[in-house]
């Protein structure tokens, strides 16, 4: 089955509106430290009740000699960028040589272990997984050896929506009733907001655990930008409220901090959804640095690293919450392992609206649990009546 067309599609096409109609609010971020970036909003929220957004997504395809073609995405421009790019390599490949492909890539370019060149490696090794499940007609999870259960209990991951106490209260409230066995809230405040800021992230944790049964699993993220000292300040301030988990309080590059915050905190810390292949998971392991590793499909190498992550982590007793940029292949991957290796989907409510739009079948769960899927590959595919406008981009 040889490799004979790469391409990058950009679609065009309009959400008509998000869940709870609009976004709200965003998580903090590392540049919050200066007045002027603190005070700016997420380029996706926006005060206006519902009405529609425009989308502009790009989507990687592969095409063999025999007719098949493997889907990947969305991708943003930049990255459909280096993915077409390096799609030169693929020519005459075969496409079932997943691991020859992916050493060529990883050899080809010396930036290809980190950064944009990672994410492109990883695009390319999903589209040639869902052409690997479409030749065999089988979900691509057959392929990796499962499935190892049925269903897939999912979280519900809040980013996007108001983290003001009333309406986290009602919210959290709202999709615990929807089955999702466990929420993950977003801090919007880091030390650039100083006291003040530490009152509203602790307003957010009694909300979302007050509004929520005894022993139901909060989980809370930080996204790199509280640094080491605020954090340890944090972690004593939230230990009454009993996370499941605070994620990526800060950058994973600092090991030998993040190591002794784990082994400090009377909860566990986790992190690693920018960390990319083995190589660094390797090192955040043998460090001790997290009590959870949080791998991205898409930003690590694809569904091939993403299953050797899992393989390592299980060495180590560490278990996987895959980041959830891409619920599609992240299923595959989870439904492949063990429970007590990949016990959850990340599946987040917002940016799934966004993310799936394209899609035929959107892979959402039903009572906080996705059902697997049976089409042969990843088990989606673009929906042409959900594209307004399209562009193709081939190999020069």
């Amino acid at each position: 089955m040889e490799i004979t067309d790469v391409t990058c599609v950009k679609l065009e096409g309009t959400l008509e509106e998000y869940p709870e109609g609009i976004l709200q609010e965003r998580l903090a971020r590392p540049t919050d430290v200066y007045d002027e970036y603190r005070a700016v909003g997420s380029r996706h929220v926006t005060t206006e009740p519902g009405g529609p957004h425009p989308l502009t997504q790009y989507f990687l395809t592969i095409e063999t000699s025999d007719g098949l073609r493997g889907l990947g995405g969305p991708l943003d421009r930049l990255w459909a960028t280096a993915t077409l790019e390096m799609g030169q390599d693929l020519l005459g490949q075969n496409a079932l040589a997943t691991e020859k492909i992916a050493d060529v890539l990883f050899g080809r370019w010396g930036d290809a272990i980190t950064g944009v060149r990672a994410k492109a490696i990883s695009a390319i090794d999903v589209a040639l997984w869902d052409l690997r499940g479409k030749h065999y007609d089988a979900p691509v999870y057959e392929l990796l050896g499962g499935p190892t259960r049925d269903t897939l209990p999912c979280y519900a991951s809040m980013l996007g929506f108001s983290v003001d106490p009333d309406d986290v209260r009602q919210r959290a409230s709202e999709y615990h009733e929807r089955g999702f066995q466990a929420q993950k809230w977003f801090f919007r405040h880091g030390p650039g907001s100083g006291e003040e800021g530490i009152e509203r992230n602790l307003a957010l944790a009694k909300a979302a655990t007050e509004a929520t049964p005894e022993h139901y699993d909060i989980m809370f993220d930080c996204w790199r930008s509280w640094g080491t000292s605020y954090t340890r300040t944090m972690v004593n301030r939230l230990a009454p409220y009993e996370p499941r988990w605070l994620e990526q309080p800060i950058d994973s590059q600092h090991i030998d901090q993040f190591a002794r915050l784990t082994a400090d905190a009377p909860f566990p810390i986790a992190g690693g959804e920018h960390d990319t292949t083995r190589w660094d998971f390797h090192q955040l392991l043998s460090a001790h640095a997290l009590d959870i590793i949080q791998p991205d499909t898409y930003y690590t190498g694809g569904v091939s690293e993403a299953t050797k992550i899992c393989t390592l982590a299980s060495t180590h007793d560490v278990p996987v919450m895959l980041h959830g940029h891409s619920v599609p292949a992240n299923v595959h991957v989870i439904a492949a392992q063990p429970p007590t290796v990949c016990p959850l989907v990340e599946f987040l409510i917002q940016r799934n609206a966004r993310y799936q739009h394209f899609f035929d079948e959107s892979i959402v769960p039903n009572d906080g649990v996705i059902e697997l899927p049976q089409r042969p590959g990843i088990g989606v595919e673009i929906d042409e009546n959900t594209v307004e406008r399209k562009e193709s981009y081939g190999l020069e």
